[in-house]
């Protein structure tokens, strides 16, 4: 997979609910999750971001989330809950619309469940940068992009170079 096979803004697969990876597709997801680690490097190499990316953007219709800060982690049928009372507002990005920024709000402080490559479960209590960034690929996976939480109609910029 590379930087190419990032699906782009109005794409109507971008709008669909992903269906839950089984126990039974494990053995084939470490390509995948290299694929998908692959293209957050290349994207970073051109934009100078990018921290995750969802399987719905390159195409693959399944609730698996690959982030890779310092190394590829995969996020495989991820929950969110105990989302805080407290939001952020902030200007959102996504590697589907790269040169759009959208101004939003999100939960400082969630936590997440979800399992690893080894269907071993995992408990995350996420804050600030962490969770806005789960909230926004846990988001793809159910066909909302960042567009669609706009704060109001005047809520988007195009970035700086």
């Amino acid at each position: 997979m590379h930087l190419s096979d990032i699906i782009l803004l109005g794409d109507p697969r971008l709008y669909e609910p992903c269906a839950p990876v089984e126990r039974s597709e494990l053995e084939q997801l470490p390509p995948i999750v290299a694929g998908m680690a692959n293209v957050i490097l290349e994207f970073r190499a051109k934009y100078q971001a990018g921290r995750a990316i969802a399987a719905p953007q390159l195409g693959i219709m399944k609730r698996l989330i690959v982030m890779n800060i310092d190394q590829p982690v995969a996020i495989i049928n991820p929950e969110l809950f105990e989302q805080s009372e407290e939001m952020i507002e902030l200007w959102d990005d996504c590697m589907s619309f790269p040169n759009l920024l959208v101004r939003l709000r999100r939960h400082r402080r969630c936590k997440m469940r979800f399992r690893d490559l080894q269907w071993q479960e995992h408990v995350w209590e996420l804050e600030d940068d962490l969770s806005e960034l789960m909230q926004h690929e846990y988001d793809h996976l159910d066909g909302i992009l960042a567009t669609q939480r706009a704060i109001d109609a005047q809520a988007f910029r195009w970035k700086n170079g």
